[in-house]
């Protein structure tokens, strides 16, 4: 969306519901958490029920009277049992949460494993009350959709896509024709035009291959640069669907609660139109809105009754502590309850349409492997089953709901960054409900410079970044600038008092975000650039912080047991400064080692590589580990080495997040940036790495703390030198 801890809210219809906003914010966390703990409870205790396929969580009380909620069945029963009835973003949630140590699995590659089977069921399912003349019908139905109406609409696509691509893949000879251009990378001239076609070609194709363009500009692996950096300036120009479509989507989410009893305010006008779905801004009504960050605060999280009252009075002073202290030992933002959510919804039909492009690309991507001479190495039929691995991913709203909630989870005791708060109770696979992100986007403070809070912005992006790569193994796979918002806060005030209740710091529960925004918008798109560094350095001297928000999710990377296996050794070969060493590495768990040219010679150039980098890493400027990995990209595609993708998406987050920090801030330094997650992370894995005879972790450790000391060292002397402190005049 252009707008990722205990298991989400599933709360917004409980009975409890209106009696949460009469007492204070604590016993109001905690009532929450007692029901939620209590429902998850009931529903793994379903799971282990033989013969069970449903785990109903009962009625609600809705607006004076009792309505029913809609039944979520099980994991396992969605999985086994062959119900055709659909699951809750909950049950993502949970799975998200199984350990994938020892496997090949992903979170996402479990939870879209889960969501194809679940669209196999639905398609082969038959109600258990149709009489045998319905049941027939149904199959009938099934049988003209599969082999009339699909291969059809197929037929009359492909047609369509033929007029587009054929003259692309007529003129390809004209890439080996023209002059050479030096200030375009050396390519020929008939190699750029032939791109442009292609892009064009892409433009007039749809969203799907306007899609596909843009994952292939962050493939700068495989594809030379002129062709990524032209592919990366495409823009989905899909059409909007209909409001009366939205609504009734979005009415299906909720239970069939009518559309105006579920919003107070509701825009009509999207926010944002995509290629697999559009975004809105709407407000929901106060007896469906979430009472704050309820899934990450820290309260008793077993849920169970405290038969012991001088127990339960200690875990009160406990949690109240940990709430009171903190704002003491970091600048905690102040979060305010908004009721203010973001509704994504798919485009009716969008996954049918995928599914007929896909095959059509798969085609296409085998004729161009067979007919262009020396590309097999990029094997572009497997490149398009991951890029269709990616579409499917978006084509499950509840996936994306479930990414929020990890990165919630991850990120609840840190200050750098946050994420929407998901409403799992009402996403399904075609909505996803969230918190709204209240903010400018980064591009705008690219755009005119972040001014007082240049330095901020840079170091705290950066440090959310190193945190889901090093700690987390769980990255957000679309870091533009247009998906990170930023908003400003002032630090929670400490409550004095241990036990008594939390109250609201602002009088009237405003969030003061918004009035800090409506200050800065005037001055957007280098309107005055002048007057937007001076109000920033007004709202810098008021107090504010800046605090990065991340949104649109869908997207993550994520390395299973084998390539974060692969990256150790790699890590471990670096550490050592063997570029020798990783070189092989690298060809031989690359993934086809065959199509590898000059393996040796490749192994040299990374020798090479590494030891320029030795070289510079203790010197006082700082090293642009961009520049380096641009490098080690470049060499991979003239090689034909053959990166993982999930490799690949790191590398270009690195190149990309580097880029957004030196544009903020020329001074950033990514080692410098790291050096805070590596010391945490040595704490966490590094005793474990020795023990085993791994010192890697503790090279690198010791040469950046050595490389810090003296680069400070260097600017405490400068410093002493241009203030004359050496020998002061007396």
């Amino acid at each position: 969306m252009s707008s990722a801890c205990s298991l989400p809210i599933t709360c917004a219809h409980s009975p409890v519901r209106h009696s949460l906003r009469s007492i204070h914010s604590t016993a109001r966390r905690a009532a929450w958490q007692a029901t939620q703990s209590e429902r998850s409870r009931s529903w793994r205790q379903s799971n282990s029920r033989e013969g069970k396929e449903e785990s109903n969580y009962g009625g609600r009380t809705h607006s004076n009277r009792q309505r029913t909620r809609r039944s979520r069945v099980t994991l396992l029963a969605a999985i086994h049992g062959g119900t055709a009835a659909a699951l809750g973003t909950s049950a993502f949630v949970e799975l998200s949460e199984k350990d994938n140590a020892g496997t090949e699995y992903t979170t996402e590659s479990r939870m879209l494993e889960v969501s194809r089977e679940e669209i196999d069921k639905r398609r082969k399912h038959v109600h258990d009350d149709d009489g045998h003349i319905l049941a027939a019908v149904h199959y009938v139905v099934r049988l003209l959709d599969l082999f009339i109406r699909e291969p059809l609409c197929t037929g009359l696509r492909f047609l369509q896509l033929s007029c587009i691509f054929v003259p692309v893949i007529v003129t390809v000879p004209l890439i080996w024709v023209g002059q050479r251009q030096p200030d375009r990378d050396n390519e020929r001239s008939g190699a750029l035009w032939w791109y442009g076609l292609l892009v064009s070609g892409m433009e007039l194709a749809g969203p799907t291959f306007i899609k596909l363009g843009q994952w292939a500009a962050s493939r700068s692996d495989i594809f030379p640069q002129q062709l990524c950096d032209i592919m990366s300036k495409l823009h989905s120009d899909a059409p909007a669907h209909s409001l009366r479509t939205t609504k009734k989507t979005v009415e299906a989410a909720f239970d069939g609660r009518p559309f105006d009893e579920i919003f107070a305010e509701f825009e009509e006008e999207p926010l944002g139109v995509g290629a697999i779905a559009q975004v809105y801004k709407a407000k929901l009504r106060p007896d469906l809105a979430v009472p704050g960050d309820v899934d990450v605060m820290h309260v008793d999280e077993t849920g169970e009754e405290d038969q012991n009252r001088l127990t339960a009075v200690q875990k009160k002073v406990q949690s109240n502590v940990r709430k009171h202290v903190d704002p003491l030992l970091k600048s905690s933002p102040q979060r305010v309850p908004s009721s203010y959510v973001a509704i994504k919804v798919l485009h009716p039909g969008v996954e049918r349409t995928v599914r007929r492009d896909l095959r059509i690309m798969h085609f296409f991507a085998s004729l161009l492997d067979a007919a262009i001479p020396g590309i097999e190495w990029l094997s572009l039929p497997d490149e398009v089953v991951q890029f269709g691995e990616m579409m499917k991913l978006q084509l499950d709203l509840r996936i994306e709901a479930a990414n929020l909630a990890i990165f919630r989870r991850n990120f609840r005791d840190r200050t750098t960054a946050w994420f929407p708060f998901p409403y799992t109770e009402f996403t399904t696979r075609n909505v996803l409900v969230e918190e709204f992100a209240q903010g400018i986007p980064l591009a705008d403070f690219m755009e005119n410079g972040g001014g007082v809070f240049q330095h901020d912005i840079a170091s705290e992006g950066l440090d959310a970044f190193l945190r889901m790569l090093l700690l987390d193994n769980f990255v957000h796979a679309d870091l533009h600038p247009g998906n990170i918002m930023v908003r400003f806060y002032k630090s929670a005030k400490p409550e004095l008092s241990l036990t008594a209740p939390v109250h609201p710091s602002s009088e009237d529960g405003s969030d003061v975000t918004e009035q800090v925004l409506e200050r800065l918008r005037p001055y957007r798109h280098r309107k005055n650039v002048t007057a937007w560094e001076e109000e920033l350095a007004k709202i810098e001297a008021e107090g504010f912080h800046p605090q990065l928000i991340f949104i649109d999710t869908g997207l993550v990377t994520q390395l299973n047991e084998t390539n974060r296996q692969n990256f150790l050794d790699l890590f471990r070969a670096v550490a050592e400064f063997d570029g020798y060493k990783a070189g092989h590495l690298m060809c031989e768990r690359c993934r086809q080692p065959e199509a590898v040219i000059d393996k040796e010679v490749f192994a040299l150039k990374m020798q090479h590589l590494v030891l320029s980098v030795k070289s510079r890493t203790l010197a006082l400027g700082n090293v642009k580990i961009g520049d380096i990995l641009q490098q080690v990209l470049d060499m991979v595609r003239s090689h034909h080495v053959r990166l993982e993708g999930d490799f690949v998406n790191i590398v270009i987050s690195i190149l990309l997040l580097e880029g957004i920090g030196r544009s903020l801030d020329p001074a950033t330094d990514l080692l410098s940036a790291s050096l805070p997650i590596l010391r945490q992370l040595g704490a966490q894995s590094g005793a474990g790495m020795m023990k085993q005879g791994d010192f890697s972790m503790l090279r690198i450790w010791v040469g950046l703390e050595a490389r810090r000391f003296m680069q400070a060292s260097v600017e405490d002397v400068e410093r002493c030198v241009k203030y004359d402190l050496l020998s002061p005049n007396v």
